[in-house]
Order: structure tokens, then sequence, then C-alpha cells
């Protein structure tokens, strides 16, 4: 995959020795241009939006999220908490299946609880379990559009046999019958054409029951704050949906919060010579940016060259395919050397681990407009 973003805006500026290494910078100046851009989404088009935690989960900034977007979206019971416990408005909540216990706490602080298929609605509204009550809450159902428009086969919803919603072929009105809202997630890093193009599938088989329907949720992988989104086009769809439906339409994006937000800092522990540079880092793409394996994607780096000797950079795990990629540094490699990845604020930080002992990067909120650098977390090995 290609990445999508990469404008180091601000932090062309910023001193990378400031914070030690390895580290996430996230600039909240940076998060609050996205909010505001889709706060005028939400005003101009009658539309809610909800943050997927999955992404953006940084609840030191809860404040300031709170202000614009419309509540949380969780994927299961410990997001649900933390949107709880670290945030305000409702919560939707969607999991690919559930356990009785979770369900019991979920149905308690969800507003909005969506199940991947009907036979799962079916087997917990007759459920024998009374710690829970499903009633409490409004019920949605996931279809697949089966309308595969992902970059990557693995990381499309719409994929052969997948796990993710009940197919649109299979729906029929009994279907509809308990439920409150639908709910489908079909894009990834995609703009306003995506969602048209799958809208176009869904529309003749949802539209008999807009009478019925109190919600439409349309999911998340909306690129609404990148420069070249076309958000003239979304709000005069979200509007024209939100007429004709009578439904609240709901969007949940969580990279879009978060887009071009932060850096991953590192540091070049050792260079040697194998048929060309080679440099390990304390940044390991396997505990620290995964979905640069499992996606496959290249990091942007923070100014890289056009030209010149490329080093191949990686992590200092034993993993031999913790490989980051080959760049063209800023400045010729050496040992010490201070290097940034960009576009790390959302999925990096939510998705870092400590595979082979590999420490995890603390995190700095950075204010660009005031210069203020503070610590949120540091981690030691316990």
């Amino acid at each position: 995959m290609e990445t999508k973003a990469g404008d180091p805006g601000a932090f062309a500026h910023f001193d990378l020795g400031r914070v030690p290494s390895p580290a996430f910078v996230i600039d909240e100046v940076a998060v609050g241009r996205n909010l505001a851009i889709l706060a005028d989404i939400k005003k101009r088009s009658g539309a809610k939006i909800l943050l997927a935690l999955k992404a953006f989960s940084m609840w030191s900034l809860a404040p300031l999220i709170d202000e614009y977007l419309d509540g949380y979206c969780a994927s299961g019971l410990w997001e649900a908490r933390l949107a709880n416990e670290r945030y305000t408005g409702p919560i939707s909540t969607y999991s690919p299946a559930y356990k009785a216990g979770d369900l019991a706490e979920l149905s308690r602080i969800s507003h909005h609880i969506t199940f991947n298929n009907p036979a799962q609605i079916k087997k917990w509204k007759s459920h024998c379990d009374k710690s829970f009550k499903l009633d409490s809450c409004e019920l949605g159902l996931r279809v697949n559009p089966e309308t595969p428009l992902g970059e990557t086969e693995k990381y499309d919803p719409s994929q052969p046999h997948s796990r993710l919603g009940f197919p649109m072929s299979r729906l029929t009105s009994e279907h509809f019958q308990d439920l409150s809202g639908i709910h489908f997630h079909n894009l990834c890093e995609q703009g306003f054409d995506a969602l048209s193009q799958t809208w176009r599938k869904i529309e003749p088989v949802i539209a008999p029951h807009f009478d019925t329907l109190k919600w439409i949720n349309l999911g998340g992988g909306h690129h609404i704050t990148r420069d070249d989104y076309d958000r003239a086009a979304l709000v005069d769809f979200l509007k024209e949906l939100k007429t004709r439906s009578d439904c609240d339409i709901y969007l949940e994006p969580g990279e879009a919060v978060a887009l071009d937000a932060g850096i991953l800092v590192g540091e070049i522990l050792d260079i040697f010579d194998n048929g060309m540079a080679v440099g390990i880092t304390d940044i390991s793409a396997t505990c620290h940016m995964p979905d640069v394996i499992e996606a496959p994607y290249r990091p942007a780096m923070l100014g890289e060259l056009s030209d010149g000797p490329p080093v191949r950079l990686g992590g200092p795990s034993c993993l031999a395919g913790d490989i980051i990629g080959d760049y063209r540094l800023p400045e010729v490699a050496f040992v010490g050397q201070r290097i940034a990845f960009l576009d790390q604020a959302h999925y990096s930080m939510v998705k870092t681990n400590t595979f082979n002992g590999v420490p995890l990067p603390s995190i700095w909120l950075w204010n660009s407009k005031s210069d203020a650098l503070k610590c949120i977390k540091s981690f030691n090995w316990t």
C-alpha cells in the first residue's frame, strides 16, 4: 500500500532531540485542525461523527475531542469502558461476536450495539441470562456490501468469505424486524467516490426500510481530512441521505481525526554494509509500526531526500522481517542520528507491543503554536 498521508506540517521544524528515543510526538494543533474540518462537515450536513477508538485513543485529548465530535465507537468491552470512563458522549459498539459477560456490561454503557449477523441478534434477545437486557440499547446489524474496493485484499471487509458483516445478497425483510439501524464499513483510507460506489450497492436493499430504521452508520475509512477529499460532495450526499431516509446518519472515522498529526522519533544504533548500507534503529516495524508489515506499506520519513544512496532501516528485534524500508536519509547516516516517520498518530500507537523485549515508545504531546511539550506516558519493562 502507498501511504495516503505524510505531510510533515509543523514537524518540519521540530527538534527531534527534544524527546527520548523512541517516542511518539502528537501535535494537538494538528488534531484540532482535523477536528475542526469534521465539525464543519457535521454542521453543513446534519450528520453525526464518532471517533473510532481502534485508530486513535489518546484520552489525554478527550476534552478537545469531546468538544467537536458526537460520541465514540468501540470494538469490544475494553474500548467501550475507555469511552465510558475517559470521554463523554454516546457509545456505539460493534464486534464480530460477543461473550455473555461482555454483552451484559456493554448493554448498560452502549447506546448502540451492532451485531455481525441476524442469528446473533436472535440468540442474544432470547438468551436466558438476565444480567443483560438488549432492550436498553438500540440494535444494529452490520451488512457486507460485497463490493471489494480495497487496495489489499486481506484488509478489505468485502474480501471473499469475509468474517465482517452479513452479506447484502442474503438480507431479507424479516432481518429488519428487530433493528434500529444498519451499519456498514467497506473503506480503508479512501475518498468520497468509494463511499458513493458502496452506497449505490446498498441503497436498493435498505431504502424500502427507511421508515422503520432510526439510523444508518456509514462506518470508517473515510479520509475526510485529507486535502484531496471531495468534502463538498460528501456534504451534499449526507444531506440528501438524511432527508430521504429520515434517519440519523453516522460516520465513524478514526484515522481522519489524527491524520498527519504525529511522528515516531527514533535513533540509528548501528550501520554496516551488506551489499548496501544497513541501519539498525530503536524503532521496530513489528513492535511499533505493525502495519508496515501487515498491510504492508512504507511510512514516509521526515526530511527524506529524493536521490542519493539508500539505507535499509530495520528494528532491533530478532525477527528477520523487522524491516521498515529503504530510505535516503536527510544526511549521511551515522550512529546516533535521529530520524522520524510521519503520520504515526493513528493505529501505530494503539498497536504497539513488546515482542522480543523491545521497549515501548514514550508518548509526548506538543503544541506547534506555543511550542509547549509534555510527556503523557513513559514505559518501563514491568
